[in-house]
């Protein structure tokens, strides 16, 4: 009785019902790029309310248009100019390339549309491929002393032990502690990407018999990674349009105070994400570390910037509450055409990041003006 007094005196003096400041601890992107719509709580709780009753749209249309028209002129571009680009090999070529970086875009999505981001997701993968190549790495190997000498299996079983710590990690910091996304997931990126390099003592470590899950072609001469990437894409659009989970990401991005008063729990789905964010982020690593059969202490570098940019490009909003899955893959579509494309007309690689770099200023700024319009329309 007297702790329910407690809690009731608690609730009282802050004018909020009690648990409330503790979901309010979980910041979204918006409170770092703001523009949030201005509405009261009434109108929050309303649109909510319709979100989860609504269910999410498969693609935008006018985005997705632009997407296809984009990629449509890169495609006729390189044809023209390259004389291997319009192929058979080639286009599953770009398909292969884009399978890891794909599938980890697609928990990124969850996670951007709920207000959230993972910037850790490339020295993610290079942590995870690190220690399922050392686990099979002989104790006595002259390449790095954390050898393990362990089998396949047992390789495997530790890297995806190490899939749920990356994904654990931020989780418990941003949903246990209330830190910002952004924040959180700049401070695991440097983490894992220098364990990665002590682990591998500045080395490539090989991982042997591990070839199946990258290069093995089962049907129709496409790499198995493809048909991965593909199975992905649709589990994610199921979850995030068929589901009560995908709903509540979206409220969440909306308005996550306006979602935790309609019962919602705001910091267990996201908790939700950042794990599934690092299982795919592990099972992108261990398709590429399949594809070349060795681990770099480089492995992944960049990613982050491949995912954000074509959740973005894909209509994705730094203010959370939307996005699709279909445009983040038409998204990465256009990213690999356009490094494939630079590539066969052999550009230097340091031009390729500049274009990289410039697509990711154009989808931000898109976002911001497209942000903006929807502020002053309301």
């Amino acid at each position: 009785m007297a702790d329910e007094n407690r809690n009731t005196e608690s609730a009282g003096a802050s004018g909020e019902p009690a648990g409330w400041q503790d979901e309010r601890t979980v910041p979204t992107t918006a409170a770092l790029f703001g523009r949030r719509r201005q509405e009261s709580a009434e109108q929050a709780a309303g649109r909510v309310a319709r979100i989860m009753g609504t269910r999410p749209k498969l693609g935008n249309i006018q985005e997705s248009l632009a997407l296809i028209l984009v990629l449509a002129g890169l495609v006729t571009f390189f044809a023209i100019k390259a004389e291997f680009f319009w192929g058979r090999d080639n286009v599953v070529n770009i398909l292969q390339t884009m399978a890891p970086v794909g599938v980890i875009a697609m928990p990124a999505t969850l996670l951007l549309v709920a207000g959230q981001v993972d910037l850790s997701v490339g020295s993610g993968a290079g942590i995870v491929g690190m220690m399922a190549a050392i686990s099979q790495t002989a104790t006595d190997s002259t390449i790095t002393s954390y050898g393990l000498g362990l089998g396949l299996a047992e390789a495997l079983l530790i890297a995806v032990a190490t899939m749920f710590v990356v994904g654990g990690v931020n989780s418990f910091f941003v949903t246990g502690l209330g830190l910002n996304s952004i924040i959180t997931t700049l401070g695991t990126l440097a983490v894992w990407r220098g364990l990665t390099k002590v682990l591998g003592e500045g080395q490539t470590v090989r991982m042997n018999q591990f070839g199946a899950l990258g290069v093995s072609r089962p049907l129709w001469n496409i790499p198995l990674g493809v048909f991965i990437f593909a199975g992905v894409v649709i589990l994610f659009v199921v979850m995030l349009r068929y589901t009560t989970y995908g709903r509540a990401l979206y409220a969440i991005g909306a308005s996550p105070e306006a979602a935790r008063l309609a019962g919602i729990r705001v910091r267990r789905y996201i908790f939700y994400g950042f794990i599934l964010s690092g299982l795919m982020v592990g099972l992108g690593a261990l398709i590429r570390l399949s594809q070349v059969g060795s681990q770099s202490i480089n492995t992944g570098l960049t990613w982050e910037l491949q995912v954000l940019t074509a959740v973005i490009l894909g209509g994705a909003s730094l203010n959370g509450g939307s996005g699709t899955i279909l445009g983040t893959v038409l998204a990465l579509l256009v990213i690999g055409v356009l490094r494939n494309g630079l590539i066969q007309l052999s550009v230097q690689t340091f031009w390729i990041e500049v274009a990289q770099g410039a697509l990711l200023l154009g989808a931000v700024t898109v976002d911001r003006i497209r942000v903006r319009l929807a502020s002053a329309d309301t």
